[in-house]
């Protein structure tokens, strides 16, 4: 194995011994910590988008972005964070210039604020347990996907979207998933749905995983690799959190509109 790519691996460890335990410990420390963790993630997300997509004023977009993001987190009111996040796309859209690049400014808008703000609304919904779950089916997909096609390799799932991406990643990063779902269902739901939760599990990773492949689509268009170097070892956070918040508003939206998951 080439000495960069186990320094890559080395770094990639050690931030996750970090990072890892620090969102546990503050997700499990409730508000206003959550909050601050969300919006310090969500500021760097938006930092990210309006220096990834080519523009003369990035500081604009960013901006944009972060009261978009910051809206969805802090306003109680659907009604106050759906006019602010209008009148984010709407500055977006009538700043920038080109079509390609007008689409993705805008876009950067919806993603970071819908995104991001699922993650607090799923938590003031359901709280620690059910959220931390949420966060460990996507981890297990990345973990999983990392570990099974970085091992076995065999054909690719996207080549001319992400080219390292292949089946057998996809497929062990599910079933991790979904051992991991059945095992929080085992340990702190009902036994009677560690079936459901199964079932749950994979279709969150086959959701989390077409997250990343939509961030890898935008990054090769833009022809970029990273969205940025602030995380070691991982890159930028948009690319830890893709499947996060691509996933976040349906998992939401199951919690909130009658599904049970006890």
């Amino acid at each position: 194995m080439a000495k960069s790519k186990v320094n890559s691996i080395i770094k990639r460890i050690i931030t996750a011994l970090v990072l890892i335990p620090v969102t546990i410990g503050v997700m499990y420390a409730g508000f206003p910590y959550i909050q601050i963790m969300i919006l310090l993630f969500g500021g760097m997300l938006a930092w990210e988008w309006a220096n990834m997509v080519p523009n003369a004023k990035a500081s604009v977009y960013g901006i944009a972005y972060a009261l978009s993001m910051a809206a969805a987190v802090l306003f109680p009111s659907v009604i106050g964070t759906a006019i602010v996040v209008f009148g984010a796309a709407v500055l977006v859209w009538s700043k920038a210039a080109g079509e390609e690049r007008r689409g993705l400014l805008t876009l950067g808008v919806l993603y970071i604020s819908v995104g991001i703000g699922s993650l607090i609304w799923l938590y003031e919904t359901v709280g620690f347990l059910d959220t931390l779950w949420f966060v460990l089916m996507v981890w297990s997909v990345d973990t999983g996907g990392y570990l099974f096609g970085s091992t076995l390799k065999g054909p690719k799932l996207a080549p001319k979207i992400s080219p390292n991406k292949t089946w057998s990643g996809l497929i062990g990063g599910m079933l991790l998933a979904v051992l991991a779902s059945m095992a929080y269902s085992y340990a702190v739901a009902s036994h009677e749905n560690i079936a459901f939760y199964a079932v749950l599990g994979g279709i969150i990773a086959v959701i989390a995983q077409i997250g990343d492949l939509v961030e890898s689509y935008i990054k090769r268009t833009l022809g970029i690799k990273d969205s940025s170097n602030l995380i070691p070892g991982h890159g930028g956070v948009f690319d830890r959190v893709d499947g996060l918040i691509f996933a976040a508003p349906l998992v939401f939206l199951l919690f909130k509109y009658g599904v049970s998951f006890n």
